[in-house]
This record gives C-alpha cells, sequence and structure tokens, in this order.
C-alpha cells in the first residue's frame, strides 16, 4: 500500500446498536473502501472506521472489539456506559476522534447509504468544501407511510423556521474545521441535522439512492421517528409558541363574534335554545387551553434538561484511540 501523507486523513463514525447481524458485513465493506481510497491517493494511508457501540444488548461490542485486536490501524472502537441515543453516539465518536483526522463521514451501521458516493464526497470535500451532505434521491426501499411522514417532517420543519437539508439523514461528511465549531455547541437536546446548517462554511450535495437493509432490524420505528420529529422541531424554533399567540387571537375573535351573536336576540326578545351552544364553546376552548399548556409544557422540559447540563455520552472504553500529536512524535 504507498504511503500517502498529503491527502486527508478521513474518519468513518458509524454508531451501533444491537447491529450483530450486520456488523460482519458493514465493517469488511468500510475497511475496503478506505483501502481503495488509499490506493487511489485520495486519502491519507492512516484513514480508519469508527464504531461507536451506542449500549447494545448483543454481541456488536464483542465483535467491534475482536476486529479493533485484529486490524488495529485501520478500525477503531467507542463502548458508551449505556444506551444514549443515536445523535448522542455520534457526537461521541466525532469529539473523540476530531484529534485524529481531518475530515469525517457519519453513516449508519446498516449501509443503506450508498457508500459507493463517499469518493465523490471526499473529491468535494478536495475542491473546498467543509460540509458534503448525502441526499436521497428515491425512498424507493421505503413504505408509503414512511416516505409519506419524511415527506411531511421535512415540509414542516421548513414550515417551522427550521433549516435543514431536504431528504438528508445523517450521512454527511464534514471538516475538522466544522467538528470543532460543532464542539462549541452546548446543548444536550441534539438534532445535528439542524446544527450543520446552522454553522455554515461552504456545503454542498451529493445524490444517491438509499438502499435496502441487508440484516437486522430498523432501529427507527414509528414512535421513535415521531419523538425524533418532534426534537428536531423544539430544538430549534420557537415558532409553535407564536402560533400559540396567534390561534389565540384567533380564537379571541371569534369568541367576540359569538358572544355578539348571542346577545343580538335578547333584543328581539328571543333566546338561544338547547346546552350545545354553551357546551360546544366550553369544551372547544378547554381543549385550545389544554394544548396550548402542554406545548408550553414540552418547551419548559427542555429548558429544564439544559439547565441539569448532565454529559451527552459516557465513554466507557475506547479501543486504539492515538492522536496526531503522537502519531507524529513516534515518526
Amino acid at each position: 500500500m504507498p504511503e500517502n501523507t498529503e491527502a486527508p486523513l478521513l474518519a468513518i463514525i458509524v454508531p451501533c446498536y444491537n447491529e450483530e447481524e450486520m456488523f460482519p458485513m458493514t465493517c469488511p465493506t468500510l475497511v475496503q473502501l478506505i483501502d481503495g481510497l488509499v490506493n487511489k491517493g485520495k486519502i491519507h494511508t492512516d484513514s480508519f472506521v469508527c464504531f461507536v457501540n451506542d449500549g447494545s444488548r448483543d454481541k456488536t461490542w464483542h465483535l467491534i472489539d475482536s476486529v479493533c485486536n485484529e486490524n488495529p490501524k485501520r478500525v477503531k472502537g467507542i463502548k458508551l456506559a449505556t444506551n444514549f441515543g443515536h445523535q448522542n453516539a455520534l457526537m461521541a465518536g466525532m469529539m473523540t476522534m476530531r484529534s485524529e483526522c481531518d475530515c469525517m463521514i457519519s453513516i449508519d451501521a446498516d449501509l443503506q447509504d450508498d457508500i459507493s458516493v463517499i469518493e465523490t464526497m471526499v473529491d468535494k470535500h478536495a475542491e473546498g468544501f467543509k460540509v458534503v451532505y448525502g441526499v436521497r434521491n428515491k425512498r424507493n426501499t421505503d413504505t408509503f407511510f414512511k416516505k409519506f411522514t419524511a415527506q411531511l417532517f421535512y415540509r414542516f420543519m421548513q414550515r417551522m423556521k427550521v433549516k435543514t437539508i431536504y431528504n438528508h439523514a445523517d450521512f454527511r461528511l464534514i471538516d475538522r474545521v466544522v467538528v470543532d465549531q460543532l464542539a462549541l455547541f452546548g446543548e444536550v437536546n441534539l438534532f445535528l441535522r439542524g446544527m450543520f446548517p446552522v454553522i455554515g462554511f461552504a456545503s454542498t450535495e451529493v445524490i444517491y439512492d438509499r438502499k435496502e437493509r441487508l440484516a437486522g432490524e430498523t432501529k427507527y420505528p414509528l414512535r421513535k421517528m415521531l419523538s425524533f420529529a418532534w426534537d428536531g422541531i423544539t430544538s430549534f424554533s420557537t415558532y409553535p409558541l407564536r402560533l400559540i399567540f396567534i390561534m389565540g387571537v384567533v380564537v379571541s375573535f371569534f369568541s367576540l363574534l359569538l358572544a355578539v351573536l348571542a346577545v343580538i336576540p335578547v333584543f328581539y326578545g328571543k333566546t338561544i335554545q338547547g346546552w350545545a351552544s354553551t357546551v360546544i364553546p366550553i369544551f372547544f376552548f378547554s381543549g385550545i387551553q389544554i394544548i396550548s399548556i402542554g406545548l408550553i409544557g414540552e418547551y419548559v422540559g427542555k429548558i429544564y434538561k439544559e439547565v441539569k447540563a448532565r454529559p451527552r455520552f459516557i465513554i466507557e472504553t475506547i479501543k486504539n484511540k492515538k492522536t496526531r500529536t503522537e502519531e507524529q512524535g513516534n515518526k
């Protein structure tokens, strides 16, 4: 393998949660990819893959540990103390390995994101782009419901004034300078898809077709997808609170109008018969109040979590970590 110390040192960060079925395919595929890019002279010869075990209950960490021992130069591993969630696991990998690389790519362990475009990402980085977003061209592998809800989510995020990249998940290349700026963000509630557009820097997109999962089960069922979407909205936009105010103004206007309509018949000696005209508005306004209080409570709850400032992740073990300074000192 030819030495190439001028090309950027690339780290591929892969969060893993219960991926023992997929890992035997994922690891050699990504290692082979790195070897190919090294042979082409596009990345540094010490480029590597870092697997982050996010509290898996199966044999995922055992498999990661074994590969780290067999191939210490090309594979590194991080074991979190418990399950902190996908976004926190990804952050753990980026923050831990940023001192060892010039740029990094985040990708899920299921390899549904097309790794063949990684070379294009590297080329775009060489052109000067600091962030290269992987954007899905088609969702043929998704069910109709998932495709519909995903498109609805991105449109809703735009309406909520949240800056995101349409059809982009967490498959992206980022330069180390961007990761260093990301480290300055101290929030506990992470929504990385919204954080990178806020950071800025020169960015571009590469289009790819999403593949089917080859093994294992999806780690994002409907419940988690809805929770993730809600976290993204409330973490980056106060627009829902403004909607409450607007809704309050509109409801107040119609309430005043109803009051006028209820008073007018009195002057003609008529009264409104039935309880519906009384009970229905009560239920309606009560529902509005409960929804409003609940929405405000969501924001207060996020403030509560942020104020406690608990760590976003806790690392139990790191395999094969070596800083660039130490590396240079050993030469």
